[in-house]
Formats: structure tokens, sequence, C-alpha cells
């Protein structure tokens, strides 16, 4: 799922996100409760917050469950705003804490969702939008 949104340096994949996280739930009939986890990666805490709102206005609150990868590795003293690399998050926290836990089961259904810009230096020197992308994973044991 592609989602093109204006190029503003601090607004990270959080469209691409919060739309296939709906999808998602509404083509398969369930609701974030139904889920010990939802992880995306990696927005922020700027992004996670715009993840929040925009799924507010579809009626959806995952607030509860969302973890972001990249929050869960950097601390709040790194200036990193909008995040890093949303690959590299969401590789490190999937083979470090996500499979640890699934192992122990205390996550037996989880929603893992990998986020990025689709960056190109030619699209932000144009100011043109920059499209993000999303996939999801439903991991269950």
């Amino acid at each position: 799922m592609v989602i093109l949104y204006r190029y503003v340096p601090s607004i990270p994949s959080s469209p691409a996100a919060a739309d296939t996280i709906y999808r998602y739930l509404s083509a398969t009939n369930t609701d974030v409760y139904d889920y010990d986890a939802i992880f995306t990666g990696d927005l922020g805490r700027v992004g996670s917050r715009l993840l929040y709102d925009l799924m507010l206005d579809k009626g959806i609150d995952i607030s509860g469950k969302h973890k972001d990868c990249g929050v869960m590795i950097f601390d709040e003293s790194q200036d990193v705003h909008a995040g890093g690399s949303g690959c590299g998050c969401c590789a490190s926290v999937l083979c470090g804490h996500i499979l640890r836990n699934l192992c122990a089961r205390r996550y037996r259904n989880i929603l893992f969702i990998a986020t990025g810009a689709l960056l190109s230096p030619t699209t932000v020197l144009q100011k043109q939008t920059i499209p993000s992308i999303a996939h999801l994973v439903n991991i269950r044991i």
C-alpha cells in the first residue's frame, strides 16, 4: 500500500501505516484488542502521535496496543525527532524483543508493520510528495 503525502521533513510514514492497519482490520473483521501488540517502525514519537490521530479519525484507538520500533531503540535524550531507519529498527526489534517474547509466549498474536519513506534525492529537491509504504504481517503462534 503506497500513500503519497506532501513533503514535510517532520512527517514520517504514518499515513501509509494508518491506511494499511485500517484496511487489514477491516478486511479481517478484527479489532485492535484481538492483538497483543501492534508494532510499527520507525515512526518515532512524532509519527506515532500522527498515527494515533489518523486512526482516531477512522474511529480506532490503537494507542494502548501500539509500540514503535524506533521509539523502543532510541532513548529520549537522543535527538532523532521523527526517527531513524524503518527497516533497521524493524529488523532489530523483530530479531530481538519480538521473537524473544513470542518464544516465551508473552506475545501470541501481533501485527508487525514495517514502514518507510521511498526517498529519492531528486524528489526531495523538487519538493514533490514523498511516497511512503507500509507492509503488514500478522504473526500468530
